[in-house]
């Protein structure tokens, strides 16, 4: 019998992916939900969607990522990024419904040497990054059973990303300047909607948290360039800056690849190279 399964955050660009992914499944009723249809910041809501649809899993993509903004508007940040998930974490043990959780890479300090594994320390270093491990934490001793999946440098055809911004500013301008010394790893959404997947399809829950992101790493100007390359674009010249002469609002991690051998072991994912996914994505773009 197929479960229920609710993804909030629906509009965004993991919530796209897993629209497409769920599309004619078998395996579960899927309800999509956004801002418009559920505000996950209204416990009264969220509680009454869980118990009136008799939802068995929660996949929560919401949350509020603009990282320089989180600075100077912490209280809607941690309004999304920590009451919200708290009020999922209370419905779910109200009514027994499982909750899978995604997080960032940002909850780490990014002064590592070496990828990161989930028993390293958190040390969040923004607003953004401090509310997703906020969140976490308020999850975890909440719902205990739930699973958290910590990911990385997202980008889609759906929505602002900077695979689209790379893009849409290669073919106006005759020169960029990118980051050269922030190290991570490009995620395609649709490569994370499928590790999901398999986490809530697979024959046992095993609460915990886990890392996903493509394989490989590289540098924000790394990135661009390859985006250009795969995108076709040769008439803008692309120049690597260190972080000290292109300052941001929020803190970026110099260092936040994420080991991802618990997930793949525990579930059997295969993890695509990133610029193997980039070029999908590209593709998938230049076609919509």
């Amino acid at each position: 019998m197929p479960k229920n399964l609710l993804i909030t955050g629906a509009n965004g660009q993991l919530g796209n992916e897993m629209r497409n992914l769920l599309a004619g499944s078998k395996l579960f009723n899927s309800f999509f939900a956004d801002i418009d249809t559920l505000d996950i910041t209204d416990a009264r809501a969220v509680y009454h969607f869980i118990e009136s649809n008799n939802i068995d899993i929660i996949v929560n993509c919401a949350a509020y990522t603009a990282v320089d903004r989180a600075e100077d508007d912490m209280v809607a940040c941690a309004k999304l990024n920590v009451e919200a998930v708290g009020n999922i974490a209370g419905a779910a043990r109200n009514y027994g419904t499982r909750v899978l959780h995604i997080s960032t890479d940002y909850v780490f300090d990014g002064y590592n040497y070496r990828p990161y594994t989930e028993e390293d320390d958190t040390n969040p270093k923004t607003a953004y990054g401090t509310t997703k491990r906020d969140g976490e934490k308020l999850l975890m001793k909440t719902a205990p059973e739930s699973i958290i999946i910590r990911t990385a440098w997202l980008y889609s055809p759906y929505g602002r990303n900077f695979v689209k911004t790379m893009i849409a500013l290669g073919r106006e301008k005759d020169a960029l300047s990118v980051v050269c010394d922030q190290i991570g790893t490009p995620t395609y959404a649709a490569d994370l909607a499928a590790a999901i997947f398999a986490v809530v399809s697979a024959d046992e829950w095993k609460p915990g948290i886990y890392h996903f992101s493509d394989e490989g790493a590289c540098s924000w100007y790394d990135f661009a360039k390859a985006i250009h390359r795969l995108a076709g674009i040769d008439t803008c010249k692309v120049t690597p800056v260190k972080s000290k002469d292109y300052p941001t609002r929020a803190i970026r991690p110099f260092y936040s690849v994420l080991d991802k051998s618990k997930i793949k072991q525990t579930y059997g994912i295969e993890i695509p190279q990133w610029e193997e996914s980039l070029e999908k994505c590209i593709t998938a773009i230049k076609n919509a």
